[in-house]
């Protein structure tokens, strides 16, 4: 069995994500999977401002919600530029069979989240 490497598990995030965005009516203007690129949708709603989200997949299913806090002022003051909110959106990847093994490709995993949270509204 071969373990997922991090753009692996970050991608299964993204699409996770994507899929709760799409099901709140959200439109992609942009979508950026790459690691450690940010935002990762930039996403439009007709009447409401854009929205910039930014997805973290880690294996801490306990506190996916755990983010960089100076890094994430750097990253307001970006939005405030371009009139944008910003959500966060951490999530937990575990192996379905043992939280202590990796997640494995084409074994079952399961996902830890919780909500948006919102940044900059």
């Amino acid at each position: 069995m071969e373990a997922l490497n991090d753009q692996e598990i970050h991608n299964l995030g993204m699409n996770f994500i994507g899929k709760k965005l799409q099901e709140m009516g959200y439109e992609f203007v942009a979508i950026n999977s790459q690691l450690k690129k940010h935002p990762q949708f930039v996403l439009f709603k007709k009447g409401e401002p854009t929205i910039f989200v930014l997805v973290k997949t880690s294996n801490n299913i306990q506190n996916p919600e755990s983010y960089d806090v100076l890094w994430m002022e750097t990253f307001k003051e970006h939005a405030k530029k371009q009139n944008a909110q910003v959500w966060y959106a951490g999530i937990g990847i575990a192996n379905a069979h043992s939280v202590e093994a990796p997640v494995f490709k084409n074994q079952p995993y399961y996902f830890a989240f919780e909500d948006f949270i919102k940044i900059l509204d």
